[in-house]
């Protein structure tokens, strides 16, 4: 059978649950769908036999899934970090710690705790100090921009652009409070967006939850989040536009997402999967990281 959307998220959150009982409110809560509509789907997922009489998913279920495994996660990590000088002198951005703990890593852990198998890190400056990563989480893969600093973030995706099928595209520079952001499952091509009033940041406006404009500032909209997910058909299509704007006068200039949310958006149906500011910080300044992690705050 294939699943709908509702029927995958709660399939998705009786896989994932370690309780002993797992109730149809708590269902109800991690999803956000009604309880109402959870009983509904209980039921057809029991009557498939997707879950048993205990509402514990079956080998069955555990099948269905399989089309919608995450299979890699790729993180741009090239970038020199300018509004973070002085500490950027020395370190990557991404190896700065935050609370005692390096940025990527909160990423990292997150990503290793839903099973991903795959650990792609496009690297560039100061490269050699991502190693330090391997001690503590051997299977990733390195892949190195020499040119990092004559482009824009698209370079880097360019160079892991035969990757994006089934896989998660992380900006490094994210302090990941909320691991569940990061899932074994995705159900379609998506990026994590912050409902908010009004922000100056990039963001996006959305129809039925589909993206249909990036810009930089707006209200009632999403503020994005830099980590999304792109499934097989999309992370292929990827693969040529990413190259194709790249080339594109002025296309160096780019940032990688422009290319799907923007300059090739016509080929995408990509959603907006909700996430809150509690869940994931981005640290752009020196003054953000003070605020957050006050052994930087020193006079």
């Amino acid at each position: 059978m294939k699943l709908t959307k509702k029927q995958f998220e709660v399939l998705v959150a009786i896989e994932s649950n370690t309780k002993t009982k797992y109730s149809q409110r708590e269902i109800s809560n991690d999803t956000g769908i009604s309880i109402g509509l959870v009983n509904k789907i209980i039921s057809e997922l029991s009557d498939e036999g997707l879950i048993d009489e205990k509402s514990k998913i079956t080998s069955k279920g555990l099948e269905s899934l399989e089309p919608y495994r995450v299979k890699r996660a790729i993180f741009l990590a090239a970038g020199f970090g300018s509004r973070l000088v002085p500490l950027t002198i020395n370190t990557p951005k991404p190896l700065i710690k935050v609370r005692g703990k390096r940025m990527i890593e909160t990423l990292l852990d997150a990503v290793v705790s839903a099973g991903i198998p795959e650990i792609i890190i496009v690297r560039g400056y100061l490269a050699e100090q991502f190693n330090v990563l391997l001690n503590k989480y051997p299977n990733i893969k390195f892949i190195d921009n020499p040119k990092y600093n004559e482009s824009n973030n698209i370079s880097s995706a360019c160079l892991a652009r035969d990757y994006f099928k089934n896989a998660y595209v992380l900006e490094s520079d994210l302090v990941l409070s909320n691991q569940k952001l990061i899932r074994k499952y995705e159900y379609c091509s998506n990026f994590l967006g912050i409902p908010v009033d009004r922000t100056e940041d990039w963001c996006i406006e959305t129809k039925n939850g589909v993206i249909t404009k990036e810009k930089l500032g707006g209200i009632n909209c999403h503020q994005l989040v830099g980590i999304s997910y792109y499934n097989e058909e999309d992370g292929s299509k990827l693969a040529r536009d990413i190259l194709d704007v790249f080339n594109s006068p002025g296309g160096k200039e780019k940032f990688w997402e422009q290319v799907q949310l923007s300059e090739r958006k016509e080929n995408y149906k990509i959603y907006v999967r909700e996430c809150k500011f509690s869940d994931i910080i981005e640290i752009d300044t020196f003054n953000e990281l003070k605020s957050i992690d006050k052994v930087y705050d020193v006079v």
